[in-house]
């Protein structure tokens, strides 16, 4: 079955106290998605992000049809009619009495014409629209699934386009993992049609939002994307990515250790990592690094760095020299030696405040800002790319450089954002403006990284 763009507005807009909530990980799962009308205002699940063991206990059915039912709920996005011979009626009537499957609209669908990235915007019951990626890996048919954790985002990152929306809300737990089972329905009707196997593969945590100041329903949304009942993704083939909220990154070492971690660290001299990432000022890098440190030895997981390389702002020989520092200091500290991405970086268009001088700041001083053209983008791509590896490289660091796609269609690293103006045509919220406190892992998706 082929996706097909939905232009049309939801019927009513959803206040954000209503929107659907996820699977609490110590309680019996709950929604507050729209009752029917024949139901006594109990509320009702959303069957995509429910685990078989808590549908089985809500609805007081067997384990085993739980999992068909949530099998049923992930492949065909809807409860049939007539229950199958491999479920029993009375599980599947208990099952659709209590819950839903609930769904997003697809309001555009864009396919870069430079590679075999696909952007996809969905909008969500109360009018707000986020915007998702897959991402083409590098064995043939094999996708990642760049999703968003929320819609806009509190972390203003200077070089991150989401970051200039300001936060509306958290996604719920269905409608992160709603992303996925669509751009899977899409994926499989196009392999359909070009008569080849496709799959999603991965998941990547770097869409618009911040994961992990939606840490709840992140990680059912993860636990939910891992069940083989549901869309059977390898939790090490899952990757959230952070600017660096330490609380969030212990608990992902203790609930989900399976899943692999990424850091933004836009520069790694102090004052100007917060001109670049005010979360810097509430939770500085060395704080963030013990706690990253501290998820790499409980899972023995490497973590994944991202740099990405702004000219005049932190791609000197100085910047390279004090990251390989700090990649070796990690290492001798932790036993475990982080993975090194560079990023060029993307354009994300004008800015709509001062922003900082390129060049002016000193480790542990902050720089003069001015205002800049609002036809203007703040930061330029590094012209010293080669340079800045090969400052690594002679402090024996290595390093990788990032192959981020769908430039074209908006759909690359840092570009992921829907304007005010497009909120608005599509029924949703104006977004709150942060306060100076930073976005996640760049805020867009990239293909995993490649050896330039």
């Amino acid at each position: 079955m082929n996706l097909r763009p939905q232009s049309s507005a939801p019927s009513s807009s959803v206040p954000q106290s209503s929107a659907p909530s996820s699977v609490s990980q110590s309680s019996a799962p709950q929604s507050s998605a729209p009752q029917s009308s024949t139901d006594d205002r109990r509320p009702r699940l959303a069957l995509q992000a429910v685990l078989p063991a808590d549908l089985a206990a809500a609805c007081g059915i067997d384990i085993t049809d739980a999992r068909r039912i949530v099998s049923l709920a992930h492949r065909l996005g809807e409860l049939p009619a007539r229950a199958p011979a491999t479920v029993r009626r009375a599980a599947l009537d208990a099952a659709r009495a209590i819950g839903e499957v609930r769904t997003l609209a697809l309001v555009e669908r864009r396919a870069s014409a430079e590679d075999p990235f696909v952007k996809y915007a969905f909008r969500l019951d109360d009018g707000a629209t986020v915007e998702s990626v897959r991402i083409p890996l590098e064995r043939p048919g094999r996708y990642s699934a760049c999703v968003s954790s929320q819609v806009g985002c509190a972390l203003a990152c200077a070089f991150c386009a989401t970051g200039r929306m300001g936060l509306t809300r958290n996604l719920e737990a269905w409608e992160i993992v709603e992303q996925v089972r669509l751009i899977r329905r899409d994926l499989d009707a196009s392999a359909e049609r070009a008569g080849g196997g496709a799959r999603v593969h991965g998941v990547l945590f770097q869409g618009m939002g911040e994961p992990l100041a939606n840490a709840d329903r992140v990680i059912q949304a993860i636990r939910v994307l891992s069940e083989p009942s549901a869309q059977a993704i390898d939790m090490r083939n899952i990757t959230v990515c952070t600017a660096g909220l330490p609380s969030g990154i212990r608990r992902l070492a203790a609930e989900v250790p399976g899943v692999r971690l990424g850091l933004s660290l836009g520069s790694v001299r102090p004052g100007r990592r917060r001109l670049l990432m005010p979360i810097d000022g509430a939770h500085p890098l060395e704080e963030v690094l013990a706690a990253v440190g501290e998820h790499a030895r409980a899972t023995g997981h490497a973590p994944m760095w991202a740099y990405t390389l702004l000219a005049d702002q932190n791609d000197a020989d100085e910047d390279a020299a004090s990251l390989a520092a700090l990649v070796r200091g990690f290492a001798a500290q932790h036993g475990v030696s982080p993975r090194l991405s560079l990023i060029p970086y993307n354009a994300i268009g004008a800015a709509d405040a001062p922003l900082p001088v390129p060049g002016a700041a000193d480790a542990g001083h902050r720089a003069a800002a001015e205002p800049r053209s609002a036809a203007a983008d703040p930061f330029a791509r590094s012209s010293r790319l080669a340079a800045f590896r090969a400052v690594l490289a002679a402090a024996g660091v290595g390093s990788i450089v990032r192959y981020s796609g769908g430039g074209d269609v908006g759909a690359a690293c840092g570009q992921l954002a829907r304007s005010q103006a497009e909120a608005q045509r599509s029924g949703g919220r104006g977004a709150s403006r942060p306060r100076a406190a930073p976005d996640g892992a760049a805020g867009g998706p990239s293909a995993p990284p490649r050896p330039a």
